[in-house]
């Protein structure tokens, strides 16, 4: 980034420009040409005193005009600087010589969402960028860093923004190689997507690779009825999960069903006991899967391992208005509610479970300040998820979102068009070349 320096430099070039403007000077070109200050007696002041605030033409101060990479419209945003990193100018020549694993040692080095660009930058790229020696490469270096992932219909457009955590900037993805039916988003794990939706009167199910543009759609389940589903990837088999509890209208005579891509089939299981759940949201942490209950009071879990429901005695807090619970890192479980019955008691927090005594424990408060801005009425609803130990907060009626770092301590705004939407759709996201849809 420029210093003070540069930007005194740049000030001073608007000036010299508007001055030489309206003393006529231009260039052949019609561009201002620069002109010396003149001495109130009439002469021209030569000395470098006098050159204070004139535009620098030399080579390191040139203004290098970029370009946006092809298919990938990028939106500013209002909270976050933007990283700003300056072009290097490289031979030809000197791309062209380069080994191919040196040079997908230097690709997979590149930010995610700057691979749309690569790809028109030759054949031999674009080709590079789709070799299975490239996703080796790939899968071997730390992820990119945790990502938001919105989605909405614009109508019938499909349309998808990426906001970057690490780059602190929104990317926008094209998401037309979805089919019309692919309306809800249930979520993302190990850089794959998951979408259900109704074709007529079927319940579908796929999951994409929004980076390599890759879909499929899943085999039809056993009872052909609207579920509550989530998706698992587990990077070390390369293998995914999608495990479908009952259906959103309530039915508990629906047993459980669970698709594992490596048997490309679903499988029944128990169905889950009869209780009344607090909400359809639910947490996957530690190879298991929670829902919140009223009664019995407490959480159901599901273990993936043995294929059978549990029921946890972990009692909610006291007036507990609407709960979201949250998978974490390292077995952690969080409970996010608002508490208090009037509008002007109310307050966020966030609870965590302790396994052992199966208590929630208070673990932090959302400042006045971000509740009243996140939640102007009492009755607002709001939206909340989570990953590695990152909150995020939505609400209906406003164009940005609210993140909090558990292990940090850290509240932080998030603002763009992409939470703008009344019908958008929000899942945290790891972009991944190297995660497989099969």
């Amino acid at each position: 980034m420029d210093g003070s320096a540069g930007e005194s430099s740049e000030s001073g070039s608007i000036v010299s420009s508007s001055q030489s403007s309206k003393n006529g000077a231009h260039d052949d070109d019609g561009c201002p040409r620069q002109v010396s200050p003149v001495r109130i007696d009439g002469s021209r002041n030569t000395s470098p005193m006098g050159r204070v605030g004139l535009r620098n033409t030399s080579p390191s101060r040139q203004k290098v005009i970029k370009t946006k990479p092809r298919g990938l419209d990028e939106e500013t945003i209002a909270t976050f600087g933007k990283v700003v990193h300056p072009d290097v100018q490289m031979e030809d020549s000197i791309w062209a010589m380069l080994p191919e694993d040196l040079l997908n040692e230097i690709l997979v080095r590149v930010p995610p969402f700057m691979i749309f660009r690569l790809r028109s930058v030759c054949k031999r790229w674009n080709s590079i960028l789709q070799d299975s020696s490239f996703l080796k490469f790939h899968s071997q270096v730390p992820s990119h860093g945790p990502c938001l992932l919105t989605f909405w219909k614009n109508p019938h457009t499909p349309q998808c923004s990426v906001f970057s955590l690490p780059l602190k900037a929104w990317y926008r993805i094209p998401f037309t190689f979805l089919p019309q039916w692919a309306f809800w988003l249930v979520g993302s794990s190990g850089g794959l997507v998951c979408f259900s939706g109704l074709d007529g009167l079927t319940f579908k199910t796929l999951v994409c690779n929004p980076l390599t543009q890759t879909w499929r759609t899943l085999p039809s389940m056993h009872y052909n009825q609207q579920r509550q589903l989530i998706m698992v990837v587990d990077r070390i088999d390369r293998s995914f999960k999608v495990i479908a509890t009952g259906d959103i209208y309530g039915d508990k005579s629906l047993p459980t069903e669970v698709y594992d891509s490596k048997l490309d089939r679903w499988s029944l299981h128990q169905i889950m006991p009869a209780v009344n759940l607090c909400s359809s949201k639910m947490a996957y942490c530690d190879s298991r899967l929670y829902l919140e209950a009223l009664s019995p009071l407490g959480l159901m879990m599901y273990r993936l391992d043995t294929g059978y429901w549990e029921h946890i005695p972990a009692k909610f807090p006291r007036s507990l208005l609407d709960g979201y619970l949250v998978a974490g890192t390292q077995k952690r479980l969080f409970l996010v509610g608002r508490i208090g019955l009037y509008s002007t008691l109310q307050s966020m927090r966030i609870w965590e479970l302790d396994h052992a005594k199966i208590t929630w424990v208070e673990i932090s408060r959302m400042p006045p300040k971000y509740f009243r801005a996140l939640l102007r009425l009492s009755a607002e609803r709001f939206e909340c998820f989570g990953q590695d130990n990152l909150i995020c907060f939505t609400s209906w009626n406003q164009g940005k979102g609210l993140l909090y770092d558990v292990d940090k301590k850290v509240w932080s705004w998030i603002a763009g068009c992409a939470l703008q939407s009344y019908n958008c759709q929000v899942c945290f996201y790891e972009p991944r070349f190297d995660a497989c849809i099969y």
